[in-house]
């Protein structure tokens, strides 16, 4: 207070504080093309692993249903607990599947019609609804819909309720005893308020402000479907333990092999891997007859080997049977169907500064490949080199290519062993445009003498230009109309006006005309410049 007193704020220093303040703001608000494209990619990555996780667990509803079959008196009471986590858990993963509707059609969506002509690009972001309608994000970085919907409207502590109502349900079907699989689910499923930090000053959030407070609607869309794959993945662990629960001891295993199933195979830097690694029953004296249609396929040690090349893309569906010896001398059948998906070889090339390359600076790009690390990612190039600096890829060009048309960056990946093309990108190159000469700021007009006394010389100046590099004057002449209409010229071999230059300015009266010409500039990239004429009037 006494501070305040003794310095009052200025209206010019409050009017500094508000547009800083606005600033910050503007900037917290400005989220970055490259986050919003990485959201979407996880995304699509955390979709197929749903997908994965409900296959998976069609297959354990399928053996219950097999088993109860061949015998109902043993599995009916694990069969029927089953049922029961089936059908909650398609209830709570419609839910989330609602809100990201309800999300994107309330900020604002386009839906995909292809028989139209209307496609997706690589970039966007979309959902599908209940009716299988594509329905593509309009504005990836809407900050204010989460909030509004998940919020304001409640919808964030509905999704809390229903998650510890579902937890509730799984662990309700298993055993006290077990307390792994317990802490599991109710990790999986953990919905509490985040610690806090008294010492940092800021309120305490609770699970929902944590979650949905001011991120970008492609963020939520992420983390709803990271909530879903939660959801399958608690599913899937109660699933395989109610199973475990039927006696099983009619079928005899000579050993136990280590498995190891991935929630997803394609990790983003500073993301996080994650496995179920389990062992699995097997019996080397037995072998089960595995048929894909009609074709049965070769075994060994007791698993199926199918191989098929990837001739097309799109989705691709598997459907078979196994049909594995009983102690009866008969074969107990067990149906299984899965999906995969083949797509085109992704890539991405993009430079960090410009669309363009530069003669003489070194230009940065950021080249990535779906589901290939750096490692196995190489480049090849036209018309210059690609080096690595540091961490970061750096192109040199050679001989100017306005047109694009000699100047090719290709990009190989090593899939599988193979080195395998995955596309090219024409790039235009050009020259560093020329620098602007100016004096205390003016490249021309009207000058105050006293400003002109108090330069030192001339800057070349590169307006609009993102690289690091620079330009110096080497030399420039000074011209003055004198009395008669002589023009009276100095020469000066730098930047830096002489002293007779500087006696000249000084003689100088309110309405003289003084013109600097024939200035040359040399810049870092070895190019020597001629600058346009600075012409002045003494006010």
């Amino acid at each position: 207070m006494g501070g305040a007193k003794l310095c009052p704020e200025t209206p010019r220093q409050k009017m500094i504080n508000m547009m800083y303040i606005v600033l910050t703001a503007m900037l917290a608000l400005n989220v970055a093309e490259e986050v919003l494209l990485s959201f979407k990619v996880v995304d699509s990555s955390l979709q197929q692993t749903i997908t994965n996780f409900e296959l998976k667990n069609a297959q354990v509803y399928n053996a219950f249903e097999q088993a109860a079959r061949e015998n109902p008196q043993k599995v009916d009471e694990w069969n029927s607990k089953a049922k029961i986590v089936k059908e909650q858990s398609q209830k709570i993963t419609n839910a989330i599947n609602q809100l990201k509707i309800d999300l994107v059609q309330y900020s604002g969506h386009k839906k995909i019609d292809y028989k139209e002509g209307s496609y997706l690009k690589p970039d966007d972001a979309y959902i599908i609804d209940f009716n299988g309608d594509t329905l593509q994000l309009k504005k990836q970085d809407d900050l204010n819909t989460p909030s509004e919907l998940m919020l304001t409207k409640n919808r964030a502590e509905k999704l809390k309720e229903d998650l510890g109502q579902y937890k509730d349900v799984l662990l309700a079907m298993v055993d006290e005893r077990n307390l792994p699989l317990r802490n599991t689910i109710v990790q999986n499923l953990d919905t509490s308020d985040p610690k806090h930090d008294a010492r940092s000053g800021k309120d305490p959030k609770t699970w929902e402000t944590g979650n949905f407070e001011n991120k970008p609607l492609i963020a939520i869309i992420t983390l709803l479907s990271k909530m879903q794959i939660d959801v399958r993945n608690s599913e899937s662990n109660v699933l395989n333990y109610l199973f475990g629960q039927i006696d099983a001891s009619s079928f005899k295993f000579t050993g136990l092999e280590a498995k190891i199933i991935a929630k997803s195979n394609y990790v983003l830097e500073g993301g996080l891997y994650e496995a179920e690694i389990f062992l699995t029953a097997v019996d080397s004296t037995m072998s089960p007859e595995i048929f894909i249609g009609n074709q049965k396929m070769p075994v060994r040690n007791g698993k199926g080997i199918y191989r098929i090349k990837a001739n097309s893309v799109g989705k691709k569906k598997i459907s078979g049977i196994i049909k594995y010896p009983n102690p009866l001398g008969g074969f107990n059948s067990y149906p299984f169907d899965t999906e995969y998906e083949v797509a085109r070889p992704s890539y991405s090339i993009a430079p960090t500064k410009m669309n363009v390359f530069y003669i003489g600076v070194p230009n940065p790009i950021d080249v990535s490949v779906a589901g290939v690390s750096m490692s196995n990612i190489e480049l090849d190039m036209t018309n210059g080199t690609i080096e690595e600096v540091g961490d970061q890829l750096v192109v040199r060009p050679k001989d100017e290519d306005i047109t694009g048309e000699k100047t090719l960056i290709t990009v190989f990946a090593n899939v599988d062993g193979k080195r395998q093309e995955m596309g090219s990108m024409k790039w235009r190159v050009k020259q560093v445009p020329d620098p602007v000469a100016k004096i205390g700021g003016k490249k021309g007009g009207v000058i105050r003498k006293e400003e002109l006394l108090v330069e030192d010389g001339i800057a070349a100046v590169l307006e609009d230009f993102d690289f690091d590099l620079k330009f110096r004057v080497t030399s420039f002449e000074m011209h003055v109309i004198g009395a008669g209409g002589y023009t009276n010229k100095w020469t000066t071999q730098g930047n830096r006006f002489t002293n007779d230059q500087k006696a000249q300015i000084r003689r100088l009266t309110s309405g003289s005309d003084i013109y600097f010409r024939n200035i040359t500039a040399k810049g870092d990239d070895g190019t020597t410049r001629e600058l346009s004429t600075i012409a002045l009037r003494v006010r």
